[in-house]
């Protein structure tokens, strides 16, 4: 799958919110690719309809999580999905974490051993990705994968990941959205899904990196963190901070709407990011 296909501008939501008149109105208002979050299992039997109820809109797991859906039925749904629909689906796969998930033990190793299954199911690289923030996961996902999806990170995060990988890998990047020009109520909207983020290990190691401090990063989060991890303001000052990561390197943005129903803050943004991205 190259890159283009998936289009600059896409949508991160919540498996078990979507439906396939909502894949419809994406599709028509222009973003590239529905990236399901909330870990969908790998036989979920929802993806049919989703990609039933659109053309030509890319649909995408954000992350089928590797401990709990088996490599096998990640394999079948993939190559059930793409003979129905060609090229339209990707399977993104992770390892989650380690406050979450017993089974957590060197999930390098278990990531590897994950793809050696797809590679042997005969899922192509090409159309699967790869949840990863430190450079040796990035690294995997562009060996092995279309490439990776950071999630919960910063344009600065997405410039040294674009470092890291060359000219020619997808970053394909998560981040946060409150639809609300009023900054103290954005913030507070902010801070109930971004203090419960605060709580993994892996993304607040990440974010020390980008220069964070331990005050940012204790849960609920400071008001700094709450700017960077969840924008908010008009849709103009919202595309600008969100495509503030093509402009660091990023391939493409996958926007979370937090707080609302989605569909009208996408539907107030998409002109203006089409806009931005271009």
């Amino acid at each position: 799958m190259a890159k283009d296909d998936l289009g600059k501008i896409g949508v991160w939501q919540y498996y078990s919110a979507l439906t396939p008149a909502a894949m419809r109105e994406l599709e028509q208002l222009g973003y590239g690719t529905v990236w399901l979050g909330g870990s969908p299992p790998a036989n979920w039997d929802g993806y049919d309809a989703l990609l039933e109820g659109s053309d030509t809109i890319t649909l995408a797991s954000s992350i089928v999580n590797i401990w709990a859906s088996p490599s096998k039925d990640a394999a079948a749904t993939f190559h059930r999905l793409n003979d129905r629909f060609p090229g339209r689906f990707i399977l993104g796969v992770g390892a989650g974490h380690r406050e979450q998930t017993d089974a957590y033990t060197k999930p390098y190793d278990a990531l590897a051993a994950y793809l050696d299954d797809l590679d042997a199911a005969g899922v192509p690289a090409g159309q699967r990705a790869l949840a990863a923030l430190g450079p040796r996961v990035a690294k995997l996902a562009r060996d092995r994968t279309l490439g990776p999806l950071p999630y919960l990170t910063v344009p600065e995060h997405t410039a040294s990941l674009r470092e890291l990988l060359g000219p020619d890998t997808f970053i394909g990047v998560e981040h946060k959205v409150v639809f609300d020009e009023d900054p103290e109520r954005a913030r507070a909207t902010g801070r109930d899904t971004v203090g419960f983020y605060l709580g993994l290990s892996n993304y607040t190691n990440n974010l020390r990196r980008f220069g964070f401090t331990d005050a940012d990063l204790t849960a609920p989060g400071t008001d700094r963190i709450l700017d960077a991890l969840a924008v908010h303001g008009t849709p103009e000052q919202i595309a600008d901070q969100l495509t503030a990561h093509l402009r660091a390197g990023a391939d493409h943005v996958a926007v979370q709407i937090l707080g609302s129903d989605y569909l009208p803050a996408l539907r107030a943004l998409a002109p203006v990011l089409a806009e931005r991205a271009n």
